[in-house]
């Protein structure tokens, strides 16, 4: 049996914020439209960044849905992770737009890291290859 893993999916609060967020600040595009998900009482849509392979996929649920529960974030951990190229100017302009920067950048191994949130309080790993 053979296994090719295609995307990753999380749950948010608001998808209008979250589609906001992600394709405006991190640059990423609708892959697949929004929609309602009829059977799951829920919306999702499908993003990707350029020059990736990598799609998110964005759902949310309605307080009816069998898939609702309470919003509650994982821990920080679990996370995203975004290349750039150049981290610190990254950084800047992400502070001057008000997103919340956790982590400073730091250098680790052959590579520089910084961790901001997106409004869901998901952790976002940004990352500048050396």
């Amino acid at each position: 049996m053979e296994f090719r893993f295609i995307y990753t999916g999380i749950r948010v609060k608001n998808m209008d914020e979250s589609i906001r967020f992600y394709t405006e600040t991190m640059g990423m595009k609708v892959a697949e439209k929004r929609e309602k998900t009829a059977p799951t009482r829920g919306e999702v849509v499908t993003l990707k960044s350029p020059n990736s392979d990598q799609l998110l996929e964005l759902n949310y649920y309605e307080k009816e849905s069998d898939f609702y529960a309470p919003y509650s974030n994982g821990e920080e951990l679990d996370h995203l992770a975004f290349d750039v190229e150049n981290l610190k100017s990254c950084v800047s302009e992400l502070g001057r737009k008000n997103i919340e920067i956790i982590v400073e950048p730091y250098e680790i191994g052959g590579w520089r890291e910084a961790f901001i949130k997106d409004p869901n309080g998901i952790w976002i790993e940004l990352l500048q290859r050396k």
